[in-house]
């Protein structure tokens, strides 16, 4: 997964409650590294590689109820954005299919491509994809 943060933001613990054998005391602020957990080699087999068919056939639900791939929240501070983002990205994904002309620069092959990233507030490619726009 390529979280457009690493961390999302501060939360604080409502009461204490022990996390995986660890006590987190009521008011403490945490920090959740999304970046971390999409690349969790218990929860993703080949996590740093890019494999969008291992979701083919999983029964794997984005809208809040398997913790594995929550990018939008779960329960009831899930994001009220959800069904709009849902419905637009096959549109927006459509928009960028017709209207780019899609290949490697210089007879690069796939697995020759850096996908390292730049940390910061953000998260970004270390070398940024080139996009170039087709006459029509």
């Amino acid at each position: 997964m390529h979280p457009p943060v690493p961390l999302l933001l501060p939360h604080k613990a409502e009461s204490t409650v022990e996390l995986c054998s660890y006590i987190v005391p009521k008011n403490t602020q945490v920090l959740i590294n999304v970046w971390t957990m999409g690349r969790d080699p218990n929860i993703w087999e080949n996590p740093t590689s890019f494999e969008p068919e291992r979701f083919l056939n999983s029964n794997m639900d984005f809208k809040g109820q398997d913790f594995e791939l929550i990018p939008f929240g779960a329960g009831r501070r899930i994001c009220p954005g959800l069904p709009l983002a849902y419905r637009m990205l096959y549109l927006m994904l459509a928009s960028l299919l017709h209207t780019f002309n899609w290949k490697l620069e210089d007879g690069l092959k796939p697995e020759d491509m850096d996908m390292e990233e730049n940390f910061g507030l953000t998260l970004q490619k270390a070398i940024p994809l080139k996009a170039i726009p087709i006459k029509i």
